[in-house]
């Protein structure tokens, strides 16, 4: 690579060093951080602006970019009330989300936390955290491993986690990706692989009911434009469909993801922040100007025995594999 592979990209108050590591293969190019196990930036060859929402400086990622990019746990999404019972224990979470939920692992969960770079070459990087037993409120060490790798025109996210005691695992990779580059997802055209979908209340936590998306706007079993759609739901996906889901841009930039993870989060960014400080380096953004498309178990999955059991126990391994595909149509 023309630059260093790896680099410094900016320090945290206490003095911690963030690195920054650069992978590629073929037409695709991913700049990833420490922080959070974060995809920063990831550019295509013949596409001209970044892929997904980035910053080029630590700042932004300290506070309303928190998420951005990052591999989120040790639950992805909310749980409900931030509290679960499990072999007859009720654990209390970090209540991050207005007091209520837990929300993405709670306010110190992975995403917020410097991962060590234990890997990398050309086309791949490793990334590694410790848990200790209490960590948010959740039981047991845990042990957990992000690695990304770059695959001609296809981005690999594969998170692993092993934990020292019962504890329901899912984590999530967290990019808003960009398929046009007038910041507007309205014309882009969405197909999910799903029949059914999590309705939620008014804090986002799913009622308990496996809706049809027949007959909903929710049905994206075959492709049609987002238009002005607002979406931040749990999609129950169909297992062995391949891809889950799929995105074209109007340009014919297309993005496929394939995963064996039970579900998908689609949100179409209607409440991320502009930048409050411009950005010389990177598009302009606001609402609705990405889309997350996060695989996961359900949300709340901890507090439902009808949905499918997040919870992992010793001798297990956590594994979530996705696959982000790019094409040119």
């Amino acid at each position: 690579m023309a630059r260093e592979q790896v680099s410094v990209f900016g320090t945290l108050p206490d003095g911690t060093q963030v690195m920054q590591v650069e992978i590629g293969s073929g037409a695709l190019r991913a700049s990833l951080l420490t922080h959070g196990a974060r995809l920063r930036d990831l550019r295509l060859e013949g596409v001209a602006h970044p892929l997904v929402l980035g910053a080029s400086s630590l700042a932004p990622y300290l506070g309303d970019m928190v998420y951005f990019g990052a591999t989120v746990g040790r639950y992805a999404n909310r749980i409900g009330g931030g509290r679960f019972s499990l072999d007859g224990r009720e654990f209390t979470l970090d209540r991050n989300e207005g007091g209520r939920t837990c929300l993405h692992g709670g306010s110190d969960g992975t995403g917020a936390l410097v991962w060590e770079l234990v890997d990398h070459g050309a086309d791949h990087a490793t990334f590694a955290l410790e848990l200790p037993d209490g960590q948010m409120g959740f039981p047991g060490d845990l042990a957990v491993t992000t690695t990304y790798r770059c695959r001609d025109n296809a981005l690999e996210v594969v998170t692993e986690a092993t934990p020292s005691a019962p504890c329901p695992l899912s984590f999530a990779h967290h990019s808003y990706f960009a398929l046009t580059d007038d910041g507007d997802i309205a014309r882009c055209r969405l197909e999910i692989a799903a029949e059914r979908y999590l309705p939620v209340d008014a804090e986002q936590i799913p009622t308990g009911e496996l809706a049809a998306v027949e007959g909903t706007p929710f049905d994206f079993r075959s492709p049609r434009e987002l238009a002005s759609q607002s979406i931040d739901h749990n999609f129950c996906l169909q297992r062995g469909a391949a891809p889950v889901a799929r995105v074209t841009a109007p340009s014919g930039l297309q993005l496929e993801v394939e995963t064996e993870a039970p579900g998908l989060q689609v949100y179409t960014a209607d409440h991320i922040a502009p930048p409050t400080t411009p950005d010389p380096e990177i598009p302009a953004f606001g609402p609705r100007s990405a889309i997350a498309l996060e695989t996961q178990e359900w949300p709340d999955a901890p507090n439902r025995p009808d949905f499918p059991d997040p919870v992992i126990r010793p001798g297990q391994t956590y594994r979530n594999a996705t696959i982000y595909r790019f094409r040119q149509t």
